[in-house]
This record gives C-alpha cells, structure tokens and sequence, in this order.
C-alpha cells in the first residue's frame, strides 16, 4: 500500500513539474505571438498609408493620361475627316 502511495505521489509531482515547464513555455509563445501580430499591424498599417499617398499621385495621372488619349483620338478623328 505505501509503495502505491510512493508511486502516485511521484507521477503528481512529475505531473506538476511538467505542467510548470508547459505553462511557462506556453506564457512565452503567446508573448512571442503578441510582438509578431503588433509588428504585422505596424507593417500593414505602414502599407495602407503608402498605398493612400499612391493613390493620391496615381489616380490622377491615369485620368490625365486617359483624358490626353480621348482627345487625340478626337482630334485625329476631325483631321482625317
């Protein structure tokens, strides 16, 4: 009966020594995984305001290059008629 004893106790502490090693190796992987979703959302973030200065130069462009070739489409029209 003492030798049960003996054994039980030893795989609780055994459970217990793993359960600390587990829980302190999970607490740095969420940490980990917190410094990579913060750095992720400073990177997209970074993205989306060069993306919106883009689109400020860009857009126009296009339309301004788009409005140069319908009026020399047009023009060339007129001149070959």
């Amino acid at each position: 009966m003492e030798v049960l004893v003996v054994i039980l106790s030893l795989f609780l502490a055994l459970f217990l020594v793993v359960g600390i090693i587990l829980g302190t190796l999970l607490i740095r992987v969420t940490q980990q995984i917190k410094r990579v979703t913060t750095s992720a959302e400073r990177t997209t973030d970074s993205i989306e305001r060069t993306m919106s200065s883009v689109n400020k130069v860009v857009i126009p462009a296009v339309l301004a290059k788009f409005v140069k070739e319908q009026v020399s489409k047009r023009r060339k029209g007129k001149n070959q008629s």
